[in-house]
């Protein structure tokens, strides 16, 4: 299969005949495991576009932030140098704070360049319009979020997908094992806007519980959550948009699930 290339479509909204992306990797929930980067970095080729949902460093590691920051900036530069890269950040990625004190992950948002899409971006992807949403830590940066998401409202496309590091609340992607413990406010975003797919992770146990999943759908929209599983091997959904399938991997085995959904 030939994979979209920059030359063919990637980021021109205005040209005629766009071919779609095809193979879109998810990932999420990396908390600096380099051996899972390692994994990434390699795998990366084999993909259109490369997604990371946040919580790429760990606040709980005795390692430095700063110097988790310079590594983990080194991987997202190799991995751009293959294909077209994704990073939305995660309640572990703040490292400064806003005048409202809220955390913020001002690392993320200046690591952004032609192949690297990060935090406040909107993009056109082959016939696809792609939002990264940051992190937000209160009023301000909720607010910041909920205005990003109305200004993309009016640049959707055929598809439109958004990258937010929490699922929503009430789907089986926030399953916690006794609870929902999702985003209340992507659920009503999600019902006001109605894009076709949300990236979430944050909840790592979700798709290991009966109760809970790696996808959903809250009305039109398909919801996914890989989860996060220690080794080498990070848990992965691969979209597959010309078969119109969505496949979980994991340690505990693969999931594929039918989307319905049409080339073109």
């Amino acid at each position: 299969m030939a994979f979209l290339t920059e030359s063919e479509g990637v980021g021109k909204g205005n040209a005629p005949n766009l071919l779609i992306f095809m193979r879109l990797l998810f990932v999420a929930d990396l908390h600096y495991s380099l051996k899972q980067f390692d994994w990434l970095l390699a795998e990366a080729g084999r993909h259109d576009l490369v997604v990371i949902g946040g919580d790429l460093l760990d606040l709980a590691s005795p390692l430095d932030l700063d110097l988790q920051i310079a590594i983990v900036e080194k991987y997202l530069t190799l991995i751009s140098q293959k294909v077209s890269l994704v990073v939305s950040s995660g309640n572990h990625d703040g490292d400064s704070r806003n005048e409202a004190d809220e955390s913020v992950a001002a690392w993320v948002r200046e690591a952004r360049h032609g192949r690297l899409h990060t935090d406040g971006d909107g993009f056109d992807f082959g016939d696809a319009r792609i939002t990264v949403c940051p992190w937000w830590d209160g009023e301000v940066t909720r607010a910041e979020v909920d205005a990003l998401l109305e200004r993309e409202s009016h640049h959707r496309r055929d598809r439109w997908i958004w990258i937010y590091h929490a699922p929503p609340h009430g789907s089986r992607t926030s399953w916690s094992g006794k609870r929902h413990i999702g985003d209340e406010f992507l659920t009503a975003w999600i019902g006001r806007h109605r894009p076709d797919m949300v990236f979430s992770g944050h909840i790592h146990n979700s798709p290991f519980y009966g109760e809970g999943s790696w996808i959903d759908r809250l009305g039109d929209t398909w919801v996914f959550n890989p989860g996060r599983q220690p080794g080498p091997e990070p848990t992965t959904i691969v979209v597959d948009l010309e078969r119109g399938t969505a496949e979980w991997r994991s340690i505990e085995g693969e999931s594929i699930r039918e989307l319905g959904i049409a080339e073109g």
